[in-house]
């Protein structure tokens, strides 16, 4: 990667980005002692809402129960058009499984597609899932420029 250059993505590129859905790792915050606790989750985006949205297993045995109240970062990135780009938010989730079906997160989520990834060991419609959706505090991304020769 010597010899590239970033740029700041406007907040029109951050949308496209996001907007095509797909794979990123999301990261909870732990104690000042532990590092973060991350993993691979999908996710999809709601460009109107500004809202990333997540569906993720919570299987009783999980540490993942015990940090949905933990600030999170979640970073995705890919190439487009044969140049990287990558995307950083920051912030909190928010359970949306008990609010009301006529509120705009709940909407906000029937507006888009979360890719499914089957990574499990019993078939997925075994698997205990959570919605969440992440109004982030943060979101902030970057394009690769190709330097000049």
């Amino acid at each position: 990667m010597q010899g590239l250059r970033w740029l700041q993505m406007s907040d029109d590129e951050i949308a496209d980005f996001l907007g095509r859905g797909g794979t990123g790792v999301l990261s909870f915050a732990t104690g000042s002692d532990e590092p973060p606790v991350s993993i691979p989750v999908s996710y999809g985006y709601n460009a109107d809402e500004k809202l990333l949205y997540y569906q993720l297993s919570t299987p009783e045995d999980s540490r993942k129960s015990d940090l949905i109240d933990q600030p999170v970062s979640f970073v995705v990135y890919g190439r487009s058009d044969g140049k990287w780009e990558s995307v950083i938010a920051t912030g909190t989730l928010d359970d949306i499984e008990d609010k009301p079906y006529e509120s705009s997160a709940v909407q906000g989520m029937w507006a888009i597609e979360i890719p499914h990834v089957d990574i499990f060991e019993r078939p997925r419609d075994e698997v205990t899932f959570h919605f969440f959706s992440h109004d982030p505090d943060t979101l902030t991304g970057r394009k690769e420029v190709p330097s000049r020769s």
